[in-house]
């Protein structure tokens, strides 16, 4: 059960990190400070994925819209199901 509501915790955590990173990215001049320099270290690797797969449009950048469907669908379909299960008992 525990594990359950980490698991939640760490999809929401990592959306919110996921968010902060696109936001950064339309002002660069708060990439030189440690924590974003962190959530860059962490969200990139997952964003280039997507990035592989789906090229820019120009200067706009899509492939972070994709990667947040994806998140939300696997934590849809794996996570919720169990959540669902803790709240009814």
């Amino acid at each position: 059960m525990l594990l359950i509501l980490l698991v939640h915790y760490a999809f929401a955590f990592y959306t919110l990190m996921l968010f902060t990173r696109i936001l950064v990215s339309w002002v660069p001049e708060l990439g030189r400070y440690s924590v974003i320099q962190w959530v860059f270290r962490c969200t990139d690797p997952y964003l280039n994925i997507f990035r592989q797969i789906i090229p820019p449009l120009g200067v706009i950048d899509i492939s972070p819209i994709v990667a947040f469907l994806a998140l939300r669908l696997v934590e849809h379909y794996v996570v919720m199901p169990f959540l669902s299960m803790i709240v009814s008992l």
